[in-house]
């Protein structure tokens, strides 16, 4: 799908799974799904978003979503986050709100979070396209097999990441990851339906960066 945008740096390090022939039917369901006539979010173009903001050797914070919001103009294809103008989501507020309470950082009306990308927080969904007003309706079509081995390559591949994996869904990764080279914090999901059962006070950013300035890594300035 020549829409689909990713740039050579993530290109190379995908290149058996994009050539998977799993990867090759999901390509091939979302040419379908376009061509009959459905809402695909985010935008084809923007899909791959998380990957070409961070690159690969920018990775040092890792946070897990499920798949992207599926109403207009809010995803652009990084976890959590949504495009300027458009009302900050509920779990974001909720995001935005452990930051205020666990440091000086001061909530923002935006919940564009590409400054987080460019300062290395990978914000990767594990399904990367849904049809709009169906949440979770491209699960299983292929996304989690390109995702897992994305978080399999990391792990493997660098050292001294923080993996943020907030609900149970997420919590399940946490098996292509290696603890003895990463620091995986878990946590309940911040949707306003579980936030108030640990993810709230659950202290992640902090701690997160000061795993990295303990291994001699700059910390993320969660204010961007």
């Amino acid at each position: 799908m020549t829409r689909l945008n990713l740039s050579p740096e993530w290109r190379d390090r995908l290149k058996l799974v994009l050539e998977q022939s799993e990867s090759k039917q999901l390509f091939s369901f979302l040419t379908e799904e376009i061509e009959d006539g459905k809402t695909i979010y985010p935008a084809l173009d923007q899909i791959f978003d998380a990957f070409n903001t961070t690159s690969f050797s920018q990775v040092k914070v890792v946070i897990l979503g499920q798949d992207p919001y599926h109403g207009p103009n809010q995803a652009h294809g990084m976890a959590f986050s949504v495009l300027p103008g458009s009302q900050v989501p509920p779990s974001l507020r909720n995001i935005y709100k452990e930051l205020s309470n666990s440091s000086d950082f001061v909530i923002p009306e935006s919940g564009y979070l590409e400054p987080w990308a460019r300062s290395g927080v990978l914000l990767l969904n594990s399904v990367l396209s849904v049809e709009a007003g169906k949440p979770g309706s491209h699960q299983k079509m292929g996304w989690e097999a390109i995702t897992d081995f994305v978080i399999s390559d990391l792990s493997r591949s660098k050292d001294h990441l923080v993996f943020l994996l907030w609900g149970a869904f997420a919590q399940k990764k946490s098996l292509l990851i290696d603890e003895s080279k990463h620091l995986i914090l878990t946590a309940p999901h911040p949707s306003p339906l579980s936030a108030y059962r640990g993810f709230l006070g659950c202290n992640h950013f902090n701690l997160a960066n000061q795993y990295l300035m303990a291994h001699k890594l700059p910390p993320v300035n969660w204010q961007n």
